[in-house]
């Protein structure tokens, strides 16, 4: 669907408002208050009218207008648009859970992303949600990512975040510590790496990508020392991909990895569980990272934080990891495009 700007028209991206007693619309707002960026992109947010309205004039940003529309199709360049999921009126409570807010969270993703899927849209940002108050017969799921693999459970998901030159997946994710070893097998590393390698390739346009695989145990497990799962498990997985042509080194221990800058060397890292991949790069990313979700036919994006309770309706927000995600998901679908 894309076309590059002066050619056809301005890729539509998909915004949806994340939990409304958050800081989802906050940063959304200061996102688009800069009305150089509809020179990039059409908005299209998932949302409430109402809700938005709330808190454009909490934030003093009166001047902003917006044209409510029904559908995708509707949407118009130069503006924000808002695609109501709900006319009804919505109890707002800046910083508290509530099961309205999880209730309205849910129905703007599903009507975004039953967009998406359909091609109504070119791509997806999302703002945060409450992963607690969200759930509910409709939505039984651990994270947004998640949900929106289940309109194609035949894709393998791969969580990549993403600030710059730094690009860190894992294998697992949101699961206890205590299950991560039972759940990482051979061909499960072998799945992780291969879709790594594709979206290196197509999504950021790099040709021969350059792949570190980090160690499940201190030190790869210093031989079987502290565990053998590197050499049951990590190395083969290497071993295999390297049969098929993927350049990948490893396993590394991930503190002198990280700690050493020889992620430098590398386009991609991929780690074990989830805190050895976050720990590092939410210390590196200091100007906003991306979790981009790898391994879909479709692009979506999020910034790299939660709802932000305790800051919620202060004005106090950074936008910066939010604009990123609207840019990378722009980049990605650029970088599609161009080799269809």
């Amino acid at each position: 669907m894309f076309a590059q700007k002066d050619s056809e028209r301005l890729p539509v991206i998909g915004i949806t408002q994340g939990d409304i007693n958050g800081i989802g619309y906050e940063i959304i707002l200061k996102t688009l208050c800069d009305s150089r960026i509809f020179d990039s992109f059409i908005p299209v947010i998932y949302g409430q009218s109402k809700v938005f309205s709330y808190y454009k004039k909490n934030f003093n940003m009166e001047e902003l207008s917006y044209a409510l529309i029904r559908e995708a199709r509707q949407a118009q360049p130069g503006r924000i648009n808002i695609i109501n999921h709900t006319d009804s009126e919505l109890k707002i409570e800046p910083g508290i859970s509530t099961e309205i807010a999880g209730k309205a969270s849910f129905e703007a993703l599903k009507l975004a992303v039953d967009d998406l899927y359909k091609n109504n849209i070119d791509a997806l940002v999302t703002a945060p949600v409450n992963k607690g108050n969200i759930q509910s017969e409709h939505f039984q799921f651990s994270s947004q990512k998640k949900y929106i693999n289940s309109y194609c459970p035949e894709y393998t998901p791969l969580m990549l975040m993403v600030s710059n030159g730094l690009r860190v997946g894992s294998v697992t994710n949101h699961v206890s510590l205590k299950d991560v070893s039972k759940i990482i097998t051979k061909d499960l590393v072998v799945s992780k790496l291969e879709v790594f390698n594709k979206t290196l390739q197509k999504d950021f346009g790099i040709v021969s990508p350059r792949i570190a695989v980090m160690g499940l145990n201190p030190h790869y497990g210093d031989g079987g020392l502290y565990g053998k799962e590197e050499i049951d498990t990590i190395i083969p997985a290497i071993k295999e991909v390297r049969e098929k042509g993927l350049v990948v080194f490893g396993p590394f221990s991930a503190d002198g990895f990280f700690g050493s800058a020889a992620w430098l060397k590398y386009d991609g890292v991929l780690c074990m569980f989830h805190d050895q991949a976050m720990v590092p790069f939410k210390t590196l990313a200091v100007d906003g990272g991306v979790n981009f979700t790898a391994g879909l036919p479709v692009i979506r994006t999020a910034p790299d934080h939660g709802t932000g309770y305790d800051i919620a309706n202060k004005n106090i927000a950074d936008p910066n990891s939010f604009r990123h995600a609207i840019y990378l998901a722009i980049d990605v679908l650029r970088n599609r495009t161009s080799k269809e």
